[in-house]
């Protein structure tokens, strides 16, 4: 394994300890890591948005002062060293594959053995002389604490579950309040999400959209004024189905009936069909089927990525979502298509 690059741009110099230097963070936020933030936010560049993994430096730390361990997404390192800008500490950062630690806990990245073997690699036992790591309490899934001590010799101690509650934490000598161990998923914090999904959904609608404007094309005689006249109804199931899954479903969640990601979206997804269809002119009751039976389909499937985001969902039981509703929603998008069609032709 290999230590951390000194030319990353949040990197200020290095501190030297007992095993070696060690790179030093600063503790100022640069306008290339706000603007990096703003890019990853919305969709770009975001499985690239990583720091080095290994042992990182905050402040003047000593070998008393106190290990933070996160994983090297760097929105999830910048959201630590944020909090901790106050502290004088050490950063463990374990190789995550540049995924948030929640995701990676899940997924076994952010797991028991990357941690022991990140704790060996980066000499960490001959720097701080005490044996305690504090981990982020979402990534409790993926580590297993009596390993790790057995393995290391480092205790594994899980810190609050929201980054900023980490300076109080460690006043209260590593006891978390009960609110610490709570995580709430506020408006904020579901509106933060919306770029993220709307960008891959754009993405995959355009060229669908291509696709049918080129079949209105051809199916209208090469007249293009006949082709952009019959798009208008696809390409308004396209983008409604788009603002209801990835904008409505996470902003209006809490009043949605239903528990399951999907039959959320097919709720956004129903009414929001209901206040295309005035809107659409000339629309017989085929196209009318269409938009009806289509957008809640693909509101669905777009509501369903949210799953992962969500503090009420399970590993389990997003797999049996999508056991009933991943069917249902391909049908759904089929048969609206199918319906399409048959209207394009009949005209």
């Amino acid at each position: 394994m290999r230590p951390p690059r000194l030319d990353q741009p949040f990197v200020t110099g290095v501190i030297k300890t007992a095993a070696g230097p060690v790179p030093r963070v600063s503790k100022v936020f640069s306008g290339t890591d706000r603007i990096g933030a703003f890019k990853v936010r919305w969709g770009i560049r975001r499985t690239r948005y990583r720091v080095d993994a290994g042992l990182y430096a905050i402040g003047e730390p000593t070998a008393e002062s106190p290990v933070f361990v996160t994983a090297n997404y760097k929105l999830t390192f910048d959201l630590l060293r944020r909090a901790i800008a106050s502290i004088d500490g050490w950063i463990l950062v374990l190789d995550t594959l540049g995924i948030n630690v929640w995701c990676a806990a899940g997924k076994g990245t952010f797991g028991t053995d990357e941690l022991v073997e990140r704790i060996e690699a980066s000499r960490l036992a001959g720097i701080v002389n005490h044996r305690k790591l504090i981990l982020p309490q979402l990534g409790g899934p993926g580590v297993a604490g009596h390993e790790v001590k057995r393995r290391s010799g480092f205790q594994v101690v899980y810190g609050p579950v929201e980054a900023e509650e980490i300076p109080l934490f460690l006043e209260k000598g590593l006891k978390a309040k009960e609110r610490m161990r709570r995580k709430d998923f506020g408006f904020m914090e579901r509106l933060a999400l919306v770029p993220m999904e709307v960008v891959p959904a754009v993405r995959l609608g355009l060229p669908v959209a291509a696709g049918l404007f080129a079949l209105c094309f051809l199916l209208g005689g090469l007249s293009l004024s006949r082709a952009l006249e019959c798009f208008a109804v696809p390409a308004g199931a396209i983008g409604t189905s788009i603002l209801a899954g990835t904008v409505l479903t996470p902003v209006l969640l809490p009043w949605l009936p239903g528990r399951a990601f999907s039959v959320k979206g097919l709720v956004t997804g129903i009414l929001s069909a209901l206040l295309l269809i005035p809107l659409v002119r000339g629309s017989g009751v085929l196209e009318t089927a269409f938009l009806l039976v289509s957008i809640p389909a693909m509101s669905a499937y777009l509501a369903m990525n949210f799953t992962g985001s969500s503090t009420f969902t399970s590993l389990s039981g997003v797999k049996k979502e999508m056991r009933f509703a991943l069917p249902l929603e391909i049908g759904g998008v089929g048969a609206g298509l199918l319906m399409w069609i048959i209207a394009l032709l009949g005209g």
